[in-house]
């Protein structure tokens, strides 16, 4: 294109000498189709060069985006990056914490196996200790029907010590208490009873152990207070033999 307007323009730029060998209208004829093709070419420059400055701005424009795009991918590598690091601290703090507990289940479950053993163990324990007991009760009974009072009173001591639970407590306080009453020991046969009659008033050796009680009082000489046992006796369980000998007595003296 810029050879075919420096031809024209060499046209345009032709000396007088060689124009006069046209014709006035033949030249100005000749000149306005090369001027008209000059404004043509000049068109097709103007023109060829805002597409050039166009495409120039376009590849700017691009290059601006282009740019844009390179730190958005950068700024999303860096969020990736960060949430791959917070990602693996997560999994390994989930990784610590089962650890843990874990290790906090065994010693757990050990303490409670050890606390479960030591239960048992204690529970075989006891299981021994009130066989050895029910083996006293059992001897003392065997000793006190064959009158052997001071046997039977010892067997019934441990077992009363031995067994506190035991549901045959008011049997061994009743009959521990016989025994010392045979033993010419009324004070502790006293206080046996009384205590029989405190803890286990519904029991049947309780109307029993209010008469011997009563006895035993009257033999260490306190009268008054064994009277006062004897009509206790007769107003708590008067249908009982012991509250109608107790009620005997009372009429008596």
């Amino acid at each position: 294109m810029l050879r075919l307007l420096a031809a024209l323009l060499a046209l345009v730029c032709v000396p007088p000498a060689q124009a006069g060998l046209f014709s006035d209208d033949e030249a100005r004829t000749q000149i306005n189709a090369v001027r008209a093709q000059v404004d043509a070419v000049r068109t097709q420059l103007d023109e060829a060069t805002q597409r050039l400055e166009s495409a120039t701005r376009n590849q700017v424009d691009f290059s601006n985006q282009l740019e844009a795009i390179k730190a958005d991918i950068a700024k999303l590598r860096g969020q990736i990056d960060e949430l791959n690091y917070n990602l693996d601290a997560a999994q390994k703090r989930q990784k610590d914490f089962y650890v843990d507990l874990d290790n906090r289940l065994r010693k757990i479950e050990s303490q409670t196996q050890s606390q479960q053993n030591e239960v048992e163990l204690k529970a075989d324990a006891a299981k021994a200790a009130y066989a050895a007991a029910m083996h006293d009760y059992d001897a003392a009974l065997t000793a006190l029907k064959g009158a052997d009072f001071k046997s039977a009173v010892a067997g019934f001591e441990s077992f009363i010590k031995a067994a506190p639970d035991s549901p045959q407590q008011p049997g061994a306080h009743f009959f521990a208490a016989y025994c010392y009453s045979h033993l010419k020991q009324p004070a502790r046969a006293a206080e046996l009873y009384r205590h029989l009659v405190e803890k286990w008033p519904d029991d049947e050796h309780a109307p029993d152990a209010m008469l011997g009680r009563a006895d035993s009082l009257a033999e260490l000489g306190r009268t008054k207070e064994s009277r006062a046992v004897l009509a206790s006796l007769a107003a708590k369980y008067p249908a009982s033999d012991a509250g109608k000998q107790a009620k005997a007595r009372l009429k008596k003296k």
